[in-house]
């Protein structure tokens, strides 16, 4: 029997673009300083682009999974998402470099460690 072509995405590929998203902010500010950061528009750009999709995918992931790792801060990602999204006049450079530099850490461990503990997938 054939899946059907409208299935969900499994929500653990969103989890894993999370953790991709991250890890290409993370790359793109590694051995900057917020005014060298804030300075390069295609490395702003980008960052700003992959920090929304961390909080898209984070819209997949469902209730009951967010709900028994919340150690993730959802709500904040998801807002954040909004924020640069629909706030683009708005967007504190300040807060950028502090997600970056302080929030987006952690959450890509909390991340790779919601990861590790799911099951395998059975044969």
């Amino acid at each position: 029997m054939s899946e059907p072509s409208d299935r969900k995405r499994e929500w653990t590929f969103y989890l894993d673009d999370m953790v991709a998203f991250g890890e290409k902010v993370s790359a793109y500010s590694q051995g900057l300083d917020q005014q060298t950061f804030v300075g390069n528009s295609i490395v702003y750009d980008a960052t700003i682009r992959n920090l929304e999709l961390i909080g898209e995918a984070a819209t997949h992931i469902p209730d009951d999974v967010r709900s028994a790792n919340p150690q993730i801060p959802w709500r904040l990602i998801i807002a954040t998402r909004n924020r640069l999204i629909h706030g683009y006049l708005g967007i504190d450079d300040d807060t950028v470099w502090s997600i970056i530099r302080d929030d987006l850490p952690s959450l890509l461990k909390s991340l790779r460690g919601m990861r590790e503990n799911l099951p395998s997938p059975r044969p």
